[in-house]
């Protein structure tokens, strides 16, 4: 039986001015099973770090989605790693 790979991701996130950490616990809410995620907030271009890993691309597509709709977040940009 062949074990499929999973899917790692890292989404920079911006947010507004002093929100950082606020909408960092809010990401880490939309930890489910099949996408396990961990977030660091960070200094310079980008307010955080996201990393996520999925069963597949759609599950990172569904987390991607829901960050983007939060109240705080400006901006992101979604890396796709070549190996899982």
């Amino acid at each position: 039986m062949i074990k499929l790979s999973s899917v790692k991701a890292y989404v920079l996130v911006t947010t507004s001015i002093g929100l950082e950490y606020d909408v960092a616990e809010e990401i880490k809410k939309l930890e489910k099973e099949n996408v396990k995620i961990s977030v660091d907030v960070v200094f310079g271009e980008y307010d955080l770090v996201v990393t996520a890993e999925g069963k597949d691309l759609k599950n990172i597509d569904e987390l991607v989605t829901k960050i983007r709709k939060l109240s705080g977040v400006t901006k992101t940009t979604t890396l796709i790693s070549s190996r899982g």
